[in-house]
């Protein structure tokens, strides 16, 4: 008799926001020296890329570690709507208090994506801010 098999999905997202690296807990030449031209007080914007896998046991049925579709409709319902084309500061209540790096946007999708999908089965977001820099969060 064969083992049950875990398989990872998939997907990506792209969505596009500005923000501005500030901390409220530092004063402005503390936020100018360590966040530097991301500390302009106007932002600045990025297209983001987010990377979202699950996992879980392959169905025996289906085939499926979970129906992609419903994968895509958690995405549109915690990544696309909140932060699409939004001042991440400005609109997105999380952020009036956490400063808006990559980092901490991972948590946010992280949290947002959780109470969505089934116990468990969100593996690893993935954030590539830019083609340089990219931020990994496995919920730890």
């Amino acid at each position: 008799m064969m083992s049950e098999r875990i398989g990872f999905i998939t997907r990506v997202q792209s969505f596009s926001a500005c923000h501005r690296l500030h901390s409220k807990s530092l004063s402005d030449e503390e936020n100018k020296s360590i966040f530097g031209k991301c500390n302009n007080p106007n932002g600045h914007g990025h297209n983001y890329t987010v990377e979202v896998t699950v996992r879980g046991k392959i169905d025996k049925k289906t085939g499926m570690v979970m129906n992609l579709t419903d994968l895509k409709e958690f995405i549109e319902v915690a990544i696309m709507k909140p932060l699409d084309h939004k001042n991440l500061d400005l609109d997105v209540p999380y952020f009036a208090d956490v400063v808006s790096t990559t980092e901490n946007l991972s948590v946010f999708i992280w949290d947002s994506l959780e109470k969505l999908l089934p116990p468990d089965s969100l593996h690893e977001i993935k954030i590539y801010e830019t083609d340089k820099n990219i931020v990994v969060y496995r919920g730890d």
